[in-house]
């Protein structure tokens, strides 16, 4: 039988690499530093790294990176919508797609979206459906597609602040960016921008738990999107929506230079006179 010289055999002999990781802890300490350094109960979110325009093939794309969480975001259209009997006449139609890279998670998963791809999809589009001019797209449809490259935490509301830099990025007539910020309740304590570890850890306070995401229009003032997980009280998720917002205040000036160096870098040279 022919062998291909030019595929590098494995060892006959080997183990999985999951054996070496170390597991993450179950629960996470309610009081002190957290485990990147940050403190609790403050606006302190994780430093980003944000590029725009990095995919030639797309309209508009984004790569957003903040600690280990990293997202890529390409933006195709205005174009034809596909199916004729979805089409608008006065308005154009967004399409979101989100999904989850096998690699990203510390578990291993399928290429075919699942329920979670699909819920997140869905409150994609809906934070982002209010801040596009789509009545001047009429019988168009704009498509946005989201890919976790790695997942960290706060993916949602990370994927938010991408997809909205890849429309800008596109040219699609917007009337304000979206911001994304998220926190996570434990009890009477509660941390910005949570990791993968701290969303998952489970507290012996059975009170005010939960997930909050808010997607938020920084000039226009205005939350476009609010999604919510667990229980929490009236007071505290007020409290929470505040927090947020002060977060994609705090990241308002990091994705506007971003934007700016981005649209000096296509405009074209000065003429000499």
């Amino acid at each position: 039988m022919p062998t291909d010289t030019k595929r590098l055999r494995g060892p006959d002999v080997s183990k999985s690499p999951s054996l070496y990781f170390s597991k993450p802890p179950a629960t996470v300490a309610s009081h002190g530093p957290r485990a990147d350094g940050r403190q609790r109960d403050q606006v302190d979110i994780r430093p980003i790294f944000v590029r725009c325009g990095l995919v030639s093939q797309a309209k508009g794309s984004a790569y957003i990176e903040a600690g280990n969480t990293k997202l890529m975001c390409c933006a195709y259209g205005p174009r034809e919508t596909e199916r004729k009997d979805e089409t608008d006449m006065k308005c154009g139609r967004l399409i979101t797609d989100m999904r989850f890279a096998p690699f990203s998670c510390p578990e291993r998963t399928s290429w075919i979206q699942g329920t979670q791809d699909r819920d997140l999809s869905l409150m994609l589009q809906e934070s982002l459906q209010p801040a596009i001019c789509l009545h001047k797209y009429p019988r168009s449809q704009i498509e946005v597609n989201v890919m976790v490259l790695e997942n960290n935490g706060s993916v949602l509301a990370h994927a938010i602040t991408c997809a909205s830099l890849a429309l800008a990025d596109a040219g699609i007539e917007m009337y304000d960016l979206v911001l994304g910020c998220s926190m996570r309740q434990d009890g009477a304590s509660y941390v910005v921008d949570p990791s993968y570890i701290e969303e998952s850890s489970c507290s012996s306070d059975r009170e005010n738990q939960g997930c909050l995401t808010v997607a938020f229009l920084p000039s226009l003032n205005q939350i476009s999107g609010l999604q919510s997980d667990g229980e929490m009280t009236e007071a505290t998720l007020t409290t929470g929506v505040r927090t947020c917002i002060e977060g994609c205040y705090k990241l308002y000036p990091v994705i506007q230079q971003a934007l700016a160096s981005t649209v000096r870098k296509a405009a074209p040279p000065p003429s000499e006179s």
